[in-house]
């Protein structure tokens, strides 16, 4: 019965191995080339440092006047902001209260109070123009497109169709614009693109994305990682059973394999299972499988912590009044509503957004007590208590803008946590330079930060401190991860093609 059970552990082992090493070895190469190089984004700052400065720019209409122009006067409003970000030239763009997630904002000219639809070839255009800057070189609209192989988050659905347009620099920077809004909302540039096609584009199987399989993408992400779960937990057993740890073979070996890639793929195995297994379970972990992070609590009661909704002042600040006092370099204004007051914040391309009183243009700063009672709101439950944070810790932490965790959240210091004593131990973390709501966790998602980024990521604070250590041990253990798959994928080849090989030569035999 032993010898049964140990038989198909090894022909499991063995045939899930010819399957699933080379899927092991791309894994590992890309995931070395995404510590450099991430999936195409454009991050906060890269849009700002892309916009024209607001100040001077052609502003005949008060916020008011575009909501007017857009019939949403006196409606509660999601997101109002003034930029110089589509086709070149200053506009509002709304977004109502209660729209769907996905909706697109509404396009209003800052100048004329004309609403701005359906952006065609030229307008594209000269939104790529505005963000090439003064550029001579020749731009190429390369068409309109749903979905590319570096457009698939889920966030740019309201953006679709998106532009695609060619900037022409020594960089080979390539641009997608919003064909709803006519904002530039990706850009890559050559190196971005080609290095993706060898890191994140094959790391996540985006072939799987954007085709016929795409319904099916998660579950085979989901299975493929289930099954490589299975291959190591196997391959370890085996590797184990087969070492000689007290005495040797006849070869003088603990091995008993006498072929360089068999022997090498014993080593190796043992020496990286472990590894090996860590970051195909966190990568199956990424995937939030089955749902299993999400803890089904109620969503936070930001309207109570606000005092409602965003609405303009009935008496609100001119917009010459909030860029007279805000820097030279504001390219956004952004009004929102944030623990009971309706604010302005002024953005530029570095350091926090100044803020402003809606209806003043005063600064603001909010009051520590007050913004603590405003927080208290946002659950029924009492609070437990806050901390201000002045550094990062393990559950609040900021990475470089092409990680994959980086670039798309602020995350400013110092924060203020509020951890509440709830069943699920929600944790909010808010800005006191704004009274923003920044993030929410519990205990599911702060699971999710152990099993999915941490072990997948390695980013822990003191480790991502002391580089070039961080990298110097995630490409050790990935090369070795390579060699185990690579060796892997060799054996496995030599397996399948055998009997073949055996078959034409009888075949030949046969035929004399």
């Amino acid at each position: 019965m032993q010898q049964h059970a140990k038989r198909w552990l090894y022909l499991v082992h063995r045939w899930a191995g010819v399957v699933l090493c080379a899927f092991f070895a791309m894994w590992f190469f890309s995931g070395v080339v995404m510590m450099y190089v991430g999936y195409p984004k454009l991050t906060a700052t890269e849009r700002l440092e892309h916009l024209a400065p607001l100040r001077g720019a052609s502003i005949a209409l008060e916020p008011a006047d575009a909501l007017r122009a857009a019939e949403m006067e006196g409606q509660p409003l999601a997101d109002l902001r003034l930029a110089a970000a589509s086709g070149g030239r200053a506009v509002y763009l709304v977004q109502p209260e209660g729209a769907p997630k996905r909706r697109p904002a509404t396009v209003v000219d800052a100048t004329t109070g004309e609403v701005l639809r359906g952006v065609d070839a030229a307008w594209a255009m000269a939104t790529a123009q505005a963000f090439a800057g003064a550029s001579e070189n020749a731009l190429r609209h390369l068409g309109t497109l749903d979905e590319d192989a570096f457009t698939h988050s889920r966030a740019l659905d309201a953006h679709r169709p998106l532009h695609h347009v060619a900037l022409g620099d020594a960089a080979g920077t390539e641009v997608y614009i919003s064909g709803t809004t006519g904002e530039v909302v990706r850009d890559a540039t050559r190196s971005e693109r080609g290095w993706n096609y060898v890191g994140a584009w094959i790391h996540w199987l985006y072939p799987f994305r954007g085709n016929v399989f795409d319904g099916w993408w998660a579950d085979i992400v989901n299975w493929l990682s289930i099954a490589g779960i299975v291959l190591t937990l196997t391959g370890t057993v085996v590797g184990v059973l087969r070492w000689r740890f007290t005495r040797r073979y006849k070869s003088g070996s603990r091995s008993p394999y006498r072929g360089f890639m068999m022997r090498w793929h014993h080593v190796f195995g043992l020496l990286f299972a472990a590894a090996t297994l860590t970051w195909i379970f966190s990568g199956l972990m990424s995937m939030n499988p089955w749902k299993v992070f999400d803890s089904g609590a109620p969503a936070l009661r930001s309207h109570a912590m606000h005092g409602g909704p965003l609405r303009l002042p009935a008496q609100a600040a001119s917009v010459q009044a909030l860029l007279a006092a805000a820097s030279p370099n504001t390219r956004e204004l952004r009004w929102v509503r944030h623990a009971g007051h309706t604010l302005v914040l002024a953005a530029s391309p570095t350091g926090a957004p100044a803020v402003r009183d809606a209806a003043t243009a005063q600064p603001h700063t909010p009051d520590p007590a007050e913004l603590q009672a405003a927080a208290a709101r946002l659950l029924p439950d009492p609070v437990a208590h806050t901390e201000l944070l002045h550094g990062y810790d393990l559950h609040y932490y900021s990475r470089a803008a092409h990680t994959m965790t980086g670039g798309g959240d602020n995350k400013p210091l110092p924060v203020l946590r509020v951890v509440f004593a709830d069943a699920p131990a929600t944790w909010v973390h808010i800005d006191p330079h704004t009274g923003a709501v920044l993030d929410k966790s519990d205990n599911h998602r702060r699971a999710s930060r152990w099993l999915f980024a941490l072990l997948h990521s390695w980013d822990w604070g003191p480790l991502l401190a002391h580089r070039p250590l961080w990298d110097a041990l995630l490409i050790v253990l990935s090369l070795g991860g390579l060699v185990l798959s690579a060796t892997g994928v060799v054996v496995g080849w030599r397996r399948l093609v055998r009997p073949w090989r055996g078959s034409v030569q009888i075949a030949r035999s046969h035929a004399k």
